[in-house]
């Protein structure tokens, strides 16, 4: 058996915690399957928003000849948009070279797997396997993967996700029509994106609304700006069989509240309906490592599993399935395992206000409580809610009174202490619109508040006694640092500043 100081399974947002044991001199072993870098830089944020941002200059100077300006059709050049996506999947492999360059690092290409509790053997790319590996500090950050439902059909069919997308099945050219399985973020992005480029793009949502996370007046808004966009959008379905038929793809589709039955036709399919985690050639069966419902692994507030020294992040604990989320997630990590003066200087995860974007057009965002949620939880609620176009900048920028298409921001109050319960906005720069709320609700005392219970070492077990509380002080630096911030944004400019500060750099 051999044994390491910290073993990290998956290199998205758990290298946070590998860089900072490298930097300590702890002996560490990083095990990856796939490309280095995480689902955000190889198949997600970050690929899809070079594609996204391509998009909304489209959509964009459509827009423009209502303020004044006088332009000419706008088109995507596919290959220089391509080139790009494919530039930064690609430094990947820089990531990858990074880490074999330290002495003190063991890289292992292969999946892990557990052979008992912070016991693992790794299977590598070409079919051998390791011997046993171990350590006191194991941190699972695999990540998940496109769900796939079961239907009739679909896997003789054949289809796309955002893993193939971004490899063997990337388009040379726009598809001439698509279809896109799912309403959420994934699903209202890519229809965006391919119908900038002229596909006609048909969207089927099982849910009888797009964006069903979103505020309901979110939600609504979004449905009338897409199908402006000549998306066909089609709610409330239920996928009954897939075939092909004269060289395309039908989708056969019922209506859950009437029964109806109708087919959809694509040159292709999109699955977009939603992630699993990656958990499947962990074997976490062969370990006392708890999962929840969707097989999500359980973790706390401290990152902890029910295995002492295992540790969860990023979307394998079924949290938020944001980049920013994971490397929040880790930087507590990396802090209580390498820089705390003491435990008592320990740093905890909340889940209440992580802030989130969708890159459709518009731009979608929120932090924490719809309006239907907080009235749940038995506040009293008010809201407020004021339009782009009663500013002289929202006007200026072409919206007006009454506009069906004017973006808006609505804030949900519990009417009781005036505190802010939750902020959504759709709209231009919706992403970094909200962003000073994100901060705003940050600040102040952050008591510790358990997470799963039931999961805790016996030194969680000792500071949750102690009722510690972290004073977030709105003046500090250090508390933009610890603040999320939605990925990838312009606002991470701002936040990464802190980093900078700390380290001279």
């Amino acid at each position: 058996m051999k044994t390491y100081d910290i073993i990290v399974v998956g290199t998205g947002g758990a290298t946070i915690v590998a860089d900072a044991a490298i930097a300590k001199g702890k002996k560490v072993a990083i095990i990856e399957k796939g490309k280095f870098g995480g689902t955000c830089l190889t198949r997600g944020c970050i690929p899809t928003k070079v594609m996204v941002t391509v998009a909304d200059a489209v959509r964009e100077i459509e827009e423009l000849p209502k303020i004044g300006v006088k332009v000419t059709p706008a088109t995507i050049d596919w290959d220089i948009m391509s080139k790009r996506v494919w530039h930064k999947i690609d430094e990947s492999k820089g990531v990858e070279s990074y880490y074999d360059g330290f002495e003190n690092v063991d890289v292992y290409r292969g999946a892990a797997s557990f052979v008992r509790d912070k016991v693992i053997m790794v299977t590598m790319k070409d079919g051998t396997v390791t011997d046993e590996l171990t350590a006191p500090i194991i941190v699972l950050g695999v990540g998940g993967h496109t769900k796939i439902n079961t239907i009739p059909g679909l896997e003789e069919a054949g289809y796309m996700s955002s893993e193939s997308l971004f490899g063997e099945k990337y388009p040379k050219a726009p598809f001439k029509r698509l279809i896109v399985m799912g309403g959420g973020p994934i699903g209202t992005e890519f229809a965006h994106v391919f119908a900038a480029a002229g596909t006609e793009v048909t969207l089927i949502q099982h849910n009888r609304r797009l964006l069903p996370k979103e505020d309901e007046e979110i939600s609504a808004q979004i449905y009338k700006d897409i199908t402006k966009l000549g998306i066909r959008v089609i709610l409330n379905q239920e996928p009954e069989e897939v075939r092909v038929e004269n060289g395309e793809k039908v989708v056969v589709i019922r209506d859950r509240a009437t029964g109806e039955l109708q087919e959809v036709r694509g040159e292709e399919i999109l699955m977009a309906s939603g992630i699993v985690p990656a958990t499947e050639e962990l074997h976490l069966e062969n370990t006392s490592i708890k999962t929840k419902r969707g097989g999500w692994i359980m973790t706390n507030e401290f990152l902890e599993t029910s295995v002492d020294g295992v540790y969860a992040l990023g979307d394998v604990n079924g949290e938020a399935p944001f980049r920013h989320k994971a490397n929040y997630e880790a930087d507590i990590l990396a802090h209580n395992l390498y820089h705390a003066s003491s435990p008592e200087d320990f740093r905890w995860a909340r889940y209440d206000l992580v802030p989130a974007v969708t890159f459709t057009y518009p731009q979608v965002g929120h932090v924490g409580l719809t309006e239907a949620e907080a009235i749940e939880k038995g506040y009293d609620v008010g809201t407020g809610k004021n339009f782009y176009s009663a500013s002289a900048k929202g006007f200026a920028m072409g919206f007006d009174p009454g506009d069906e298409h004017d973006g808006f921001v609505k804030i949900v109050v519990d009417k009781e202490t005036n505190h802010i319960l939750g902020v959504h906005v759709i709209g231009p720069q919706a992403s970094i619109l909200f962003q000073p709320f994100v901060n705003l609700l940050n600040s102040g005392d952050t008591p510790l508040q358990a997470i799963n219970e039931e999961i805790g070492s016996a030194l969680t077990k000792k500071l949750r006694a102690k009722g510690l509380v972290r004073k977030m002080d709105p003046h500090s630096v250090i508390t933009v640092g610890e603040t999320m911030t939605p990925h990838p944004t312009l606002s991470e400019i701002i936040m990464w500043t802190q980093v900078y500060y700390e380290h001279r750099w």
